[in-house]
């Protein structure tokens, strides 16, 4: 690939800097010797936070190492973390580092298969999981990885000896006497009960995969034994055989043939990410200075190189789910929170919702002037300076004036005449408007990167008195930072939520470049950007526009895949993003749109199209069938139907209507909704298609929507077809519920049949 221009972009003076050579259990050293902190981890329990010192959490860790190390483990094995995003998480994946080991994090939202191909691609000795729970539902396929030996449950229950008893195969009576003798803490023969009837592959396994011994063991156990080799000498030992270039883990994204992919990545690409991230942040501060909420699968290498630079800090980690993190927002309430754009969208809707609300109440209000008595919030308060004061006309103040009824009640607000200037007297307030929808107007008129100015300064500093401390209690009153990733940010909800005092950093990466190329941050943040490229990292602009960048922080390549790694990084050491891209005149990064077909939903979640449209673009009534949905909540699809086909399909059950009118019939929808049922399965949940729209177009070279190749023009197609993607998600009901409920569809097409996915080929349930 041809460069455009020779002009390669690169982090602004004195942004971050560029430290190599460091392991990631050294990050965690520095701050146990920088920045003691007591509270450093913290998980929450049925009688609240849990805290955990960074000093206590390296014994943990060291004690895990050397427990791993006693089950014949050595440096380069493959381990994987099935976890949820925690201290346990956090925990085992320190632990395996400093083992040596090269750990596997597999998303929970994975499917059940693709859990089983994953430990059977990277031949994974050990398993570390989370719970019980989540256990169960992996056992009855877990003869499939002929490489397993141990699995470690994290949390165990109390009546944990029992529960591995029902478990496992055989019974150790002499197991509690061990334990009290102190001589060999870990057992020998807990063999996993595998049962072969669940399995669909379990007809072809061999009599030695049947007799396979998968030994299950807690956390504790590990720790235990490891706690009885623990030594300062150990401790050297372990990271003396670490290397700043030794592969440390290998994170699996949907790969374009349906399979997942492994992108390899090392202790300087993490470390050195990380660092280069932090020290571009201006002010940031060290220790308990700074309260993080974390609640980010830590599977994604995003949240995972923000715990690392977090360790190295010294900072307060607590950890939180989506189910929670509204609720811990308040609790906590954090100066650093981490999220996807899916998030701030929810709180930005949620914003203009109310406002509407408001606006449609008040309308049905009679419209009143009400004389204000005595104010009681003063203009001096708001610090303005008495020479501008005096230039104000008194038409500005009239419009800083509160005008507000959020609840259908008057609502007295009170101003003070401004020093110097008008003398005192009394505004009548008009009760036409929310002080809200004012708030909004304000906030939407805000740019990032630009000093607001004389009247505008005013209306924002008297807006935030009223509104806006509000929307940061939102978030905990206390945030510093607020950083978005994953996905694109739309630039209004950036600049609204900086109007309000929640600056946000917004920025660009991939699993390939271990998290961030580019970043805004400091004086460097314009919304509607991602910002300038973080210390060490070149971007370039390749001649058809795709974003080509280069670093220490770039993968090694996709694992066992030396073909794939081939086509994303070139002879001369750039990375191929698959995305489009430009710089504004000051450098910085816009993204433009996609010239690969995988694409990120707003909740940071990868999808690889190909796989469903393929399955669905087998059946004979389909054309073509292409998915949408990047930045956007969720899948959908435009399906081109074979009209031909299908109007012989729909003659044949007896309807008979023009094309435009069959294509919204109910029983032409169910048929459709069980092919794109059908495909997906074998689909992780969040990259399944939720929507779905017929329409009828032509795929022809002459208008586009096809190349010489045959390949779709995927461009082209958000170009063209804008208006239908759009109102596929602004409609507010799922699309098998439309026109018609389940029951009554059954009853008009009898010949419907719904597709069942099997339980192997869905998500697992976390």
């Amino acid at each position: 690939m041809m460069l455009c221009t020779n002009q390669i972009y690169k982090a602004p003076p004195n942004s971050g800097e560029v430290v190599l050579g460091r392991t990631l259990p050294s990050l965690l050293d520095e701050a146990c010797d920088r920045t003691p902190n007591s509270r450093a981890f913290n998980q929450l329990t049925q009688t609240g936070w849990q805290a955990l010192s960074n000093h206590e959490f390296r014994t943990t860790v060291t004690e895990l190492a050397l427990g791993l190390l006693d089950l014949q483990l050595e440096a380069g094995d493959r381990i994987a973390l099935l976890m949820h995003s925690d201290v346990y998480f956090c925990i085992a994946d320190m632990g395996s580092l400093l083992a040596g080991l090269v750990n596997v994090p597999i998303d929970l939202t994975q499917t059940i298969e693709h859990i089983i191909f994953i430990l059977r691609h990277t031949e994974a000795k050990a398993l570390i999981i989370s719970d019980l729970d989540l256990l169960s539902q992996i056992i009855p396929y877990l003869q499939n990885a002929t490489q397993l030996k141990t699995i470690i449950v994290a949390d165990v229950p109390i009546e944990w000896h029992q529960r591995r008893q029902q478990l496992t195969c055989e019974q150790n009576r002499e197991y509690e006497k061990t334990l009290n003798d102190q001589i060999k803490i870990i057992p020998d023969n807990f063999c996993l009960s595998l049962p072969l009837l669940h399995s669909p592959a379990s007809a072809a396994q061999s009599v030695i995969d049947i007799l396979q011994c998968i030994q299950v063991f807690s956390l504790e156990e590990i720790r235990s034994q490891g706690r009885t080799k623990i030594s300062e000498f150990s401790f050297q030992e372990l990271n003396g055989k670490l290397i700043a270039n030794d592969l440390v883990t290998i994170i699996y994204i949907p790969g374009v043939t349906g399979e997942p992919q492994g992108v390899m990545l090392t202790h300087e690409n993490l470390s050195a990410n990380a660092v280069a991230m932090f020290t571009g942040i201006p002010d940031l501060g060290l220790g308990t200075e700074e309260i993080v909420l974390s609640f980010l699968p830590l599977t994604h290498v995003f949240a995972r190189v923000l715990v690392y630079g977090h360790i190295k800090y010294g900072h307060s980690i607590y950890f939180s789910n989506s189910n929670r993190v509204l609720k811990h927002l308040k609790e906590v309430k954090p100066t650093i929170f981490a999220t996807v754009p899916l998030l701030l969208e929810k709180v930005y809707n949620k914003l203009l919702e109310a406002g509407e609300k408001n606006q449609k109440q008040i309308k049905k209000e009679k419209h009143l002037r009400v004389k204000l008595p005595r104010p009681n919030i003063t203009l001096s308060s708001l610090k303005f300076s008495t020479n501008w004061v005096r230039k104000t006309s008194l038409a500005t103040w009239r419009e800083a004036t509160v005008r507000l009824s959020t609840t259908g009640r008057a609502l007295k607000t009170h101003l003070l005449s401004p020093p110097n200037s008008i003398s005192a007297r009394q505004f009548y307030l008009p009760l036409s408007q929310s002080v809200m929808n004012w708030a909004i107007k304000i906030a939407q008129k805000y740019e990032l990167g630009k000093i607001p100015q004389r009247r505008y300064a005013l209306m924002l500093k008297l807006a935030d008195r009223l509104v806006f401390s509000q929307w940061r209690a939102v978030f905990g009153s206390n945030i510093k930072y607020l950083i978005s990733g994953g996905a694109t940010l739309k630039a209004e909800i950036a600049n609204l939520f900086a109007a309000a005092g929640i600056k946000i950093l917004q920025g660009y990466g991939l699993t390939e470049t271990s998290s961030a190329v580019t970043c805004n941050r400091g004086q460097f943040n314009h919304a509607g950007t991602v910002g300038v490229a973080i210390a060490g990292v070149e971007i370039t602009i390749a001649e058809d526009g795709e974003i080509l960048t280069r670093s220490p922080y770039i993968t090694q390549g996709y694992y066992k895949n030396p073909q794939a790694t081939q086509h994303l990084i070139d002879a001369e050491g750039w990375l191929h993003t698959g995305d489009l891209g430009e710089f504004t005149s000051d450098s910085f990064l816009k993204i433009t749109g996609l010239k690969k077909s995988r694409f990120k939903l707003s909740t940071g979640k990868y999808v690889t199209p190909q796989p469903i449209e393929s399955r669905l673009e087998k059946s004979p009534l389909v054309t073509k069938a292409v998915t949408v949905g990047a930045d956007r909540k969720f899948c959908a699809m435009l399906i081109f139907p074979n009209l031909d086909n299908l109007q012989q399909q729909a003659l044949s059950i007896g309807i008979d209507l023009p094309t435009e009118e069959l294509l919204q019939h109910p029983c032409i929808m169910a048929l459709y909704q069980g092919l794109v049922d059908e495909a997906n399965c074998h689909l992780p949940h969040w990259s399944t298609v939720k929507k779905f729209r017929l329409v009828n177009a032509n795929f022809t070279v002459e208008n586009g929507l096809i190349a010489l190749n045959q390949e779709v023009n995927r461009v082209k197609i958000l170009e063209i077809f804008a208006q239908e993607i759009n109102a596929i998600y602004e409609e507010k009901r799922m699309q098998r519920n439309e026109n018609a409920t389940i029951e009554q569809i059954d009853n008009l097409c009898p010949v419907n049949q719904r597709f069942s996915c099997p339980v192997f080929a869905q998500s697992l349930s976390s």
